[in-house]
């Protein structure tokens, strides 16, 4: 009877690891090949699932939970990596299982790559790789709750001198002044200007109210020889250029 309940048991486990969920899976019951830090060391980061990455940086989950099946959850509730990396601190507060340090490293990750396209546009012209102006500016601005204006001002040679902050406003409207989008300008030596802002409600369309204020800006900005680039409107995962529509 011993070796028959030992050989159930045995039988059990091997079928519950054949009906369970990869990501559901405790990381030690995984076979080595495919446990994540096995798995990338051996064929390389592109291997991985966006769950698995996740887990690598998480490490340990939490009582009845496995790492895989938070990496799970957070990606679930936050509708994949790039609402999980537009999370702010708070919104991550709000989720069980991460405590402050895991909360200290998803942010770490976020501000990494948000330094990084920063460096980027600072040695190189900006406008020679457009999309990663967009990823930048959606890293600073996408999470945003309220409305946000900011301006890149940028060298001669069309490389990044600094992003500003300039205006904010509630849901729905900001009062965007350009005397003071002037001032800075001056202030940094610019030779042209991104104009930017977020649209919290999701939808990056530019309204017409959107395109008056860029017609303004670049007007005020033309008096003192400062050309206005593009105006690039941030929503929920998506971007809109106002130059690629012909606006500006």
């Amino acid at each position: 009877m011993p070796s028959n309940r030992s050989g159930l048991r045995l039988y059990l486990s091997f079928s519950k690891r054949l009906t369970t969920p990869l990501h559901a899976m405790p990381l030690k019951d995984l076979p080595l090949d495919a446990q994540p830090r096995e798995k990338l060391l051996a064929r390389g980061a592109s291997a991985l699932s966006d769950t698995e990455l996740l887990a690598l940086l998480l490490r340990t989950g939490m009582a009845g939970k496995g790492v895989l099946q938070l990496s799970q959850e957070l990606l679930d509730t936050f509708d994949g990596v790039a609402g999980l990396l537009h999370a702010d601190a708070q919104a991550l507060q709000a989720v069980k299982g991460l405590g402050p340090a895991k909360r200290a490293e998803l942010l770490a990750v976020l501000e990494l790559a948000r330094r990084v396209l920063a460096q980027q546009m600072q040695q190189q012209p900006a406008f020679d790789r457009p999309q990663a102006v967009k990823e930048y500016l959606q890293l600073q601005l996408g999470a945003r709750k309220h409305e946000v204006f900011a301006v890149m001002f940028l060298d001669v040679q069309h490389r990044l001198l600094a992003l500003e902050e300039l205006f904010r406003g509630t849901l729905t409207q900001t009062s965007v002044y350009p005397r003071e989008v002037v001032l800075r300008a001056l202030h940094h030596h610019a030779a042209a200007v991104v104009l930017t802002h977020n649209h919290p409600s999701g939808v990056a369309e530019p309204s017409r109210a959107d395109e008056a204020l860029t017609q303004a800006l670049k007007a005020a900005l033309a008096l003192v020889d400062i050309r206005v680039l593009d105006h690039i409107i941030i929503g929920q995962g998506q971007t809109c250029s106002l130059a690629e529509r012909g606006l500006i």
